[in-house]
């Protein structure tokens, strides 16, 4: 019987671990596929052989960087990396003190005012589009970065329920105790609870740069100039021909937010896992 079940056991995780492969090779395959295009020699997706180029170079990495007469990437790099950092710092204080708010003080209101966020953030941004567009005209902030920062920090509380539900777990009776103390209200959440709060807080500040760091529509809907552009506008310009150039830009966009998303994985699961105790 105790044989039966370790060959049953084997089995299963022969069985799991077969599957995970597969479903990893899946998801691999347009990443390796992505990265070997950038090295295409000739430039041109319609030399390729098969999935994978016939011939294959340093020159388009070369060329990213250097030939930008006609498209810019170093500028569209900083541009994106002035957003996403300027949206991250906004967005992320707005969102932890919407969160704290909502957390530590009750007031008339804060039940529908809840719900109605939850019922908000159902629906896709996109619907809004037009309505974004109009004011952004009213303002005179078409084609200008600090429109985008604007719309990302204003947005990025709309998030706050699992930031609240992280503050839901620190007992309030810390609160309490400084407020004996003589602490206020600002106090208590400068020097007692933000402290406890960083993985949350850098939970928040990487989604809150990630969104702008991708994101391809309201920079396509605001930006006309081709100097203003983000990566992800600019690349969407470049002509059918320069696809090893495009995919040579993919990859390199890609990196940083690799690079930051492994040096802070650690407190970003933190954060997740002690936001989903309580809601």
């Amino acid at each position: 019987m105790r044989k039966q079940w370790n060959i049953g056991r084997a089995t299963d995780t022969v069985v799991t671990y077969a599957v995970l492969l597969v479903v990893c090779g899946i998801f691999f395959f347009p990443c390796l596929w992505l990265i070997l295009a950038s090295f295409s020699e000739s430039g041109s997706i319609y030399s390729f052989r098969g999935f994978f180029p016939t011939s294959y170079s340093l020159d388009t990495f070369r060329t990213l960087f250097t030939d930008t007469t006609m498209y810019n990437y170093p500028k569209w790099f900083l541009n994106t990396l002035f957003i996403a950092s300027a949206s991250c710092v906004l967005g992320t204080f707005l969102t932890i003190l919407t969160a704290y708010t909502m957390s530590r003080f009750t007031f008339r209101g804060r039940k529908t005012l809840m719900k109605t966020t939850m019922v908000l953030g159902m629906f896709p941004s996109f619907m809004g589009m037009t309505a974004v567009y109009i004011l952004m005209t009213q303002f005179n902030l078409i084609n200008q970065h600090w429109g985008l920062i604007l719309i990302y920090a204003a947005g990025a509380p709309m998030g706050y329920l699992t930031q609240k539900g992280f503050f839901d777990t620190i007992p309030k009776a810390i609160d309490e105790a400084a407020k004996i103390d003589g602490a206020t209200n600002f106090q208590i959440f400068w020097k007692v609870n933000l402290p406890l709060s960083r993985p949350m807080i850098v939970y928040t500040a990487l989604t809150s740069f990630t969104w702008p760091w991708s994101d391809f529509i309201l920079p396509k809907l605001l930006l006309k100039e081709k100097d203003l552009y983000t990566v992800a506008v600019g690349l969407m310009s470049l002509d059918e021909t320069e696809f090893a150039r495009f995919a040579a830009g993919s990859v390199f966009i890609a990196v940083p937010i690799v690079i930051l998303y492994f040096c802070l994985v650690k407190n970003m699961i933190n954060g997740i896992s002690a936001g989903a105790v309580k809601g």
